[in-house]
Order: C-alpha cells, then sequence, then structure tokens
C-alpha cells in the first residue's frame, strides 16, 4: 500500500514515463515530477523500494538548496513529499558524471574498465596500479550519452561530444565548470557528516533562453555512491567495498548472482528490499542530518500525490 511504483494521472497533461519519475507537462511551460519507488540500474527496473521516492525527492531538495549560489536550478515549487514542480526545460543529450575515485560497478565505471586492462578512456589516461576504490589524483569528469528506454548509457570523451555536436564548446565549459564546483560542494558537505561523495552523476537542461539550468536529481543516493568514511581505510587495504548508503547495495546483490547485462535478474528477496528502504532512510538522515518521518496519510501514495495535485488537472 505505501510502494509507489507507477503514478500515472490521467487528468494531467502531457504524461511521460521515465525509468524512475513520471512527469507532466504543463501548458504554462512548466513541469511536475514525480519520483516513484522504483529502482533502476544496469539501464533496466530492478525492484520497487518502500518510501524511496519520497527519500530522494527530499534528499535532492536539500542539496538543490544547498547549492543555489553555485548554478541554477529548475525547481519551482514541492507540493507533495515525492512532488517537484520544476521549469520545464530541454534536457542535454549528455549525462555529467564526476567521479573522485577508482570506484563502480557499471560496465560504464571507471573500475570496470581499469579492470579489463583499459587505462586510456574519457579522453584521459590513469596510471598503473590503482587499487580498487582508490583516491583520485583530483576529481574528473567521465560523460556518458543519455540511452533511450532498454538502451545502454555509453562512455564519452570531450573531443566526442564536440565532434558529434551533443554540446557546444560554450555548453561543454559551462557544464563541466558547475559540475565541478557542485561534486567539490557535495564532497565538502559529506565529509562534515563522516561520508565521503565518491562520484555522482548530472543532467543539465536549456530553458527557453538558452540558459543551462541544472535538473532531475543532485547527490541523491541513486545518483550518487556515498561511503561510510570511517569505513574506508580498512577496505581499502583489504580490497573491498566501503561501507555505503546507495543503490550498490542492491546493484552487488545483483552482480553476485548473475551478468546483469546479459542474464534474466534473479528475484529480489521481500527482506533485501526492506533492507534498502532502511538504507535509503539511514542515507537521508546521514546526509541532511534530518529525522526521516514519512508521509503516510491518504490510503495510499498515489492518493496523496492526486490530493495535493488536484489543483493543477
Amino acid at each position: 500500500m505505501r510502494v509507489l511504483s507507477d503514478a500515472f494521472i490521467p487528468e494531467l497533461p502531457g504524461h511521460y514515463k521515465g525509468k524512475v519519475r513520471e512527469n507532466y507537462d504543463l501548458a504554462d511551460g512548466r513541469r511536475i515530477i514525480i519520483a516513484t519507488d522504483r529502482l533502476s540500474a544496469f539501464d533496466i527496473i530492478l525492484t520497487s523500494i518502500p518510501f524511496k521516492g519520497e527519500i530522494l525527492t527530499q534528499t535532492a531538495r536539500y542539496w538543490f538548496e544547498e547549492t543555489a549560489d553555485i548554478c541554477p536550478n529548475h525547481v519551482l515549487e514541492y507540493p507533495d513529499p515525492n512532488v517537484v514542480v520544476g521549469t520545464r526545460l530541454d534536457i542535454l543529450p549528455v549525462e555529467i558524471v564526476v567521479r573522485g575515485y577508482l570506484a563502480g560497478t557499471t560496465s560504464t565505471s571507471i573500475l570496470t574498465r581499469y579492470r579489463r586492462g583499459e587505462r586510456d578512456m574519457y579522453g584521459m589516461r590513469l596510471p598503473d596500479g590503482l587499487r580498487d576504490n582508490e583516491k583520485l589524483a583530483e576529481p574528473v569528469i567521465t560523460p556518458t550519452s543519455k540511452a533511450a528506454d532498454g538502451g545502454h548509457d555509453e562512455p564519452l570523451s570531450r573531443a566526442e561530444i564536440l565532434d558529434q555536436g551533443l554540446l557546444t564548446p560554450a555548453q561543454w565549459d559551462t557544464v563541466s565548470d558547475y559540475a565541478l564546483k557542485l561534486f567539490a560542494r557535495g564532497q565538502a558537505r559529506a565529509a562534515e557528516r563522516g561520508l565521503i561523495l565518491a562520484d555522482t552523476k548530472y543532467e543539465f537542461g536549456t530553458d527557453k533562453n538558452r540558459t543551462i539550468i541544472l535538473a532531475d536529481e543532485i547527490h541523491t543516493p541513486d545518483s550518487s555512491r556515498y561511503w561510510i568514511a570511517r569505513s574506508y581505510e580498512q577496505a581499502l587495504a583489504s580490497g573491498t567495498r566501503p561501507q555505503s548508503f546507495d543503490k550498490d547495495f542492491i546493484r552487488s546483490w545483483v552482480s553476485a548472482r548473475c551478468d546483469p547485462y546479459k542474464d534474466p535478474i534473479p528475484r529480489i528477496p521481500g527482506e533485501i528490499v526492506e533492507q534498502a528502504s532502511r538504507i535509503y532512510a539511514q542515507a537521508y538522515e546521514a546526509i541532511t542530518g534530518k529525522e526521516f518521518v514519512p508521509d503516510v496519510s491518504g490510503d495510499t501514495v498515489l492518493d496523496r500525490i492526486r490530493a495535493n495535485l488536484a489543483r493543477y488537472f
């Protein structure tokens, strides 16, 4: 009853269903974005996690407010714990991924590629001898394409982005500058709370004036890899993964049982889903310093959202 796997509201116009969010475009140029509880990894939906959508929306809200001085964002208001109303943007066709550590489990992560023996990637060269999850000399940008639903993101370099006309040189300079500054702020705030922000991704779009705006989400457990700082040194020494506050928990469970890009995904047990929900709540509290108190009004999550969005019908 408290899991939001779908958020279709027929009274709202311009519906588009993303991997995790349901979007509605209003005639006046605003977009309603509803965060469901679906969990996406390996470019597919794995399961739904109770309260995940609410936690991600409120975590992103914290970070949008913490970084508003760095770059403009799309937020206009929050009519419901799972919902943000923002300026409708033309999303740029490149995801800006920033990495501070040699980490990751997906096919585009620098750790996966490094383990395969690759050293030249994303237009840069990594040195030999790095250990799993080792801190890089400085944060790097590893951009990827934005795949359509069912497709796979592909790694890109700055040269490829410009050669393919995905971004102009000015747009690349702007999003790169914003991304590195946002990541630095995120790492600094995380460190204050005993966390390591290892990597993250940003999405940017342009408004009707062609101004570049930060969109989607920022520094949430879905878009970012957080580690518990006190676990890092021992994990690095032993070659294990530091304790995390991110969906690597689910990804690692799946990866240990199959090749998620080739094999059928095994059913994820209920106790793993429940544990993931607790991890998301703990992550919110660790990141923001606030207690997570879920909104359980309404017979279901969708009933509550419908009531809070009725003025937009």
